[in-house]
């Protein structure tokens, strides 16, 4: 821990993923010891999250010839209209990348990667098997150890086992399952009334480490974020806030030393 105060721009930067681990650890701490700071933060991570939900599919379209600086000089008078509408789309984007560009950078990424990447490969799990009656879960939660050391085999890391039970959750088992980065450790849980949710955790190669941020895929939300090279995702049927509380749980308990 350095003496270095931390700033806002420390907290901004904190926000947008981009301090070093030494820096982002030294803000984590800090949080966790004014929560009224903590609160605020988190709310602007919501808030970037509803900027890149909003702005991800303009991002991913073909820049238009008419954004063109050339193109829009070049232009007619009688097509000034036309371009004035163009430069305010560009200054829409521009304003959307926020300090240093890292929201622009987020935009232009691909949605195949990163946390936005584990939030849609959680949410296919829960769809697949959350419904299921018969074999929801591979091993299940009286064979921990196998299931442990299974996915410490495939993944190359050792997972967490988050404990839900004083929300009302018992961990019903899992199973490890293929994406597309790799393989992953699927865990379920269920709160004995039929409400079942889905934690995902893999390594990430990109999105090591970001702040908590919120998602929605039809009737399933849930909340995703990584840390040092580890990222989870919480999904179920349930609205984001009442998640919210549970996901920062399996935060925490990921934060202690195994």
């Amino acid at each position: 821990m350095t003496d270095s105060p931390i700033t806002e721009d420390d907290l901004h930067a904190y926000v947008d993923g981009v301090l070093n681990d030494t820096r982002r650890a030294e803000v984590t701490a800090y949080l966790e010891k004014h929560p009224e700071i903590a609160d605020r933060i988190q709310s602007y991570s919501v808030q970037r999250a509803a900027l890149r939900s909003g702005f991800d599919p303009i991002a991913e379209e073909p820049i238009p010839t008419k954004l063109n600086l050339r193109h829009m000089i070049d232009a007619p008078r009688q097509n000034r209209a036309s371009s004035w509408r163009a430069v305010a789309a560009a200054v829409v984007l521009l304003f959307v990348g926020g300090s240093g560009g890292w929201y622009m950078h987020d935009m232009v990424a691909s949605p195949s990667e990163g946390v936005a990447a584990l939030a849609k490969e959680a949410s296919d799990s829960f769809a697949t098997y959350a419904s299921d009656t018969q074999r929801p879960v591979e091993v299940r939660a009286d064979n921990m150890v196998q299931l442990v050391d299974w996915a410490t085999e495939r993944m190359g890391r050792k997972p967490i086992l988050p404990d839900l039970s004083k929300s009302g959750y018992r961990l019903m088992g899992g199973r490890v399952v293929s994406t597309p980065h790799g393989a992953g450790l699927m865990l379920m849980y269920d709160n004995d009334q039929g409400t079942r949710l889905v934690m995902l955790t893999r390594p990430m190669a990109v999105d090591q480490n970001r702040t908590m941020v919120p998602h929605s895929e039809g009737k399933v939300d849930g909340w995703t974020w990584a840390s040092n090279g580890m990222g989870y995702s919480l999904v179920g049927s349930l609205p984001s806030d009442a998640l919210h509380p549970l996901a920062n749980d399996i935060r925490r308990q990921g934060m202690e030393p195994v």
